[in-house]
């Protein structure tokens, strides 16, 4: 595997024994004896195609600017110093045995620019195993260092693994390059690189606005997801507390860290950020009277670019910063005057510790200058929902039962209720249930059939529900499969999710039947979930009646998009595939690809704007080779358990633009909040489940990773046809080949999420 990161274009050709010249044939697999003559790596003929002279893949993975193909000379336009690069990729060969010494090839480009080359080796070139990725991948391989000191680094060897960017680069020796291109060299180069990028320009331009100091927000705090799950700060730079703390609470655009013990510590990292023009940190603080802790700032020893893991750390103590805590709420300053030793111009990490108490601190930034300044997080703003009602008739449909409770089993028609989800806990006491959790993905269900029942008879009737304590959940209706089996997938086929609160008085709750936006010819019963409060919820009755009490206002019905759990289209089959490992990328793409059929991919927003995961180029290639780009949320918290509407429109709003940013113009929570926000949102939208679950959460990092072939099998022999993954790990990927046959084998036609559920938006097929 041959990586280069230029400014320019590039032929290569492997070498025999120094010999120089390019001038072979183009040979089209990989030699088995002593070579005779040069190896062609590519000539460029088929670059459009992503495959080189060796049938390897090559790309630039739209990290540059532009790319084009004249006279075999390739040139392009780079986007990035640190982010566009070229690779060239091939089976894996000996070069020692096979006689092969070095790689010759010519290149120009503008005075001053600067190429890096890197070359991945594998251990061994025997195959090898299946569980092991067996091409090698181009993408990032994001590990960690547990330390006190944590960073994302980068493995320095890895059997299978291209890493087209890091975090921070490896020391670097005299022999790992850069190569510089100057003139002296030029009549040696056969082949011309026409750079259109005044790269002087660019970095006229870029020291032209990093002199224009403003406030650099560290975190504002903003998502509890986006600190605890993606361990990004507002930067979207790393930070976290390696699982030192007790607890570490994020709200209000504030965090609380609170201390296991004297261990506990706290990190935060800016990248290699220029502070030369900023005084310090500011941070609102309120911790209790004689809380103490220490605060550690740290710059990149490195000659330049922050490379190499060499740091000075510069550790002062809360009482030297002359800070004192009484229990209210203070602006607090770092000034980077009392850290003698730092280089401000490689800034990269503050590290808070040694904390003896809880302390809770609100936005974090660097000031200008030697005034201290704040950072203000913007006033959140709940939405407004409309307040208007609709008209209330009478029904004539005979009123009924649904549930008393006298039974834990079955309910007062005689068929089931209950739970499958552990976490949530149901207490049956006295004709009542109590139903109390903190995960809004769990639920409760009742029956009102054991197959289908035809609810349109009850259109004008209202659902009942006699409760006490908490009303801040969703009720859904279910809708049968239209075979209206149990043991056909999906089961049930989708469901219509209202939130309770907007339909209840401190004592009842009345839904009109009509606002369950469902085939009521084929309702098998309801569901209590989506709880996004820890208050229990107690409830005596649940019944199909006719009327409403006289004064109670029917508010109207908002929007709340289609669930979908299975393809629309006939004999079709879609993979829906969540973010996952970047390392598999390239190789689930690869995997489709040579299936011969289009996928969706789910990502999540905060992750594609981080340029270290290299996503933003991975999924530019697979939506340029036609797969579909989804919505997965901006921080992947679980929507319907956030505590207001606001952080769910954060959420969406946030992946709408970062989603846009990337690709221009554009789920997994169930409840009734986050479907009306993405709904309020983005005009009928549709929300996507699945009906085919590989079980990869639950297996693949067990002894028994093959069950995920197991469950594969289950649901698609019960007839599912859209199946969730996530490439986040290699047994899974491992497994995809198989996923891909055992679909196929159905006779259905594999394709994306949009064609399958007849979008008239979807490409054709």
């Amino acid at each position: 595997m041959l990586l280069l990161s230029i400014f320019g274009g590039v032929t290569v050709a492997l070498l025999a024994h120094g010999a120089s010249s390019i001038s072979v044939p183009g040979k089209r697999q990989i030699p088995r004896d002593e070579c005779e003559t040069n190896l062609l790596i590519d000539d460029f003929k088929t670059w459009q195609n992503g495959t080189n002279a060796l049938r390897g893949a090559t790309s630039d993975d739209a990290t540059m600017n532009s790319t084009s193909i004249s006279g075999g000379v390739l040139t392009f336009v780079p986007r990035d110093k640190d982010t566009s690069y070229i690779y060239e990729q091939w089976d894996c060969l000996n070069a020692d045995d096979l006689g092969y010494v070095n790689i010759s090839f010519t290149i120009k480009g503008p005075a001053a620019a600067s190429v890096s080359l890197e070359l991945q080796t594998k251990r061994t070139a025997a195959p090898p195993p299946m569980r092991a990725p067996t091409t090698l991948l181009g993408v990032v391989q994001l590990l960690s260092r547990p330390d006190r000191h944590r960073q994302r680094m980068e493995a320095a060897e890895y059997p299978a693994g291209v890493f087209l960017h890091r975090r921070r680069r490896r020391r670097r020796r005299e022999e790992d390059g850069p190569w510089r291109v100057d003139k002296r060299n030029e009549e040696k180069q056969a082949l011309a690189l026409r750079a259109a990028a005044d790269i002087a320009e660019t970095n006229q331009a870029r020291a032209a606005g990093d002199a224009a100091c403003s406030t650099a927000l560290i975190d504002d705090w903003a998502s509890q997801s986006r600190l605890t799950f993606l361990y990004y700060n507002a930067m979207l730079k790393p930070t976290s507390d390696d699982g030192t703390m007790k607890s570490v609470v994020v709200a209000n655009n504030k965090v609380t860290l609170t201390p296991t013990d004297k261990n506990s510590y706290f990190y935060s990292q800016f990248g290699c950020f220029d502070a030369r023009s900023y005084g310090g940190i500011s941070v609102r603080i309120n911790a209790a009277s004689g809380t103490t802790f220490d605060v550690q700032l740290s710059s990149s020893k490195s000659s330049s670019s922050c490379n190499g893991d060499s740091t000075t750390d510069v550790v002062v103590s809360s009482k030297n910063l002359g800070w004192t805590f009484n229990g209210k709420e203070q602006l607090y300053t770092i000034p980077f005057s009392k850290f003698s030793g730092i280089d401000l111009s490689k800034f990269t990490m503050i590290i808070l510790s040694d904390f003896n108490k809880a302390v809770t601190m609100g936005p974090m930034a660097m000031y200008c200058g030697n005034t201290a300044a704040e950072y203000v997080a913007p006033a959140i703003q709940q939405p407004t929902e409309p307040t208007g009602t609709v008209s209330a008739p009478t029904s004539t449909a005979t009123a009924f039962v649904i549930d008393n409770f006298a039974s834990k089993e079955t309910n007062a028609l005689g068929n089931w209720h209950g739970t499958e989800d552990e976490g949530l806990t149901v207490t049956y006491s006295r004709n009542k249930m109590t139903l109390q959790t903190n995960d809004a993905d769990l639920g409760w269900v009742t029956q009102i059939s054991n197959t289908c029942r035809d609810m349109r008879g009850f259109d004008k009737s209202y659902l009942h529900i006699a409760y006490s304590g908490s009303n801040q959940f969703t009720v859904a209706m279910q809708q049968h499969n239209s075979a209206c089996n149990n043991d056909a997938m999906p089961y049930p086929e989708t469901w219509d999710s209202l939130e309770a609160a907007r339909y209840a008085t401190p004592s009842d709750i009345y839904i009109p039947i009509n606002h369950f936006n469902i085939d009521r010819s084929r309702v098998i019963g309801f569901a209590l979930k989506g709880f996004y409060t820890s208050t229990a919820t107690t409830i005596s009755q649940i019944e199909v009646v006719s009327s409403v009490p006289s004064g109670f206002k029917v508010p109207v019905k908002l929007p709340s998009g289609t669930f979908v759990f299975a393809c629309k289209r006939p004999n079709s089959f879609a993979f829906a595939i969540d973010d996952g490992d970047p390392a598999y990328a390239q190789k689930v793409m690869k995997i489709i690809d040579d299936a011969g059929f289009k996928a969706t991919f789910f990502t999540v927003g905060a992750p594609l704007l981080d340029p270290s995961t290299n996503l933003s180029a991975v999924y530019r290639e697979m939506q340029r080779k036609g797969h579909q780009i989804a919505l997965h949320s901006y921080t992947h918290p679980g929507l319907e358990g956030l505590a207001d509407e606001a952080s769910i429109d954060w959420e969406y709003t946030n992946d709408l633009k970062a989603v846009s940013q990337v690709f221009g113009s554009p789920g997994r929570t169930r409840g009734a909040r986050m479907r009306q926000r993405y709904a309020a949102l983005v005009p009928d939208p549709y929300i996507v489940q699945w009906s085919v679950d590989v079980e990869d959460w639950l297996w693949a990092e067990t002894n028994t990773p093959e069950k995920q072939l197991d469950a594969f099998k289950r649901d698609v022999a019960a007839g599912g046809s859209i199946t969730v993954m996530h490439y986040l790990y290699n047994s899974t990927v491992s497994y995809l080949p198989q996923f891909i046959q055992i679909a196929k084998a159905t006779g259905k036609q594999l394709m994306r999420v949009d064609q399958c559920m007849m979008d008239p938006n979807a490409p054709p097929l």
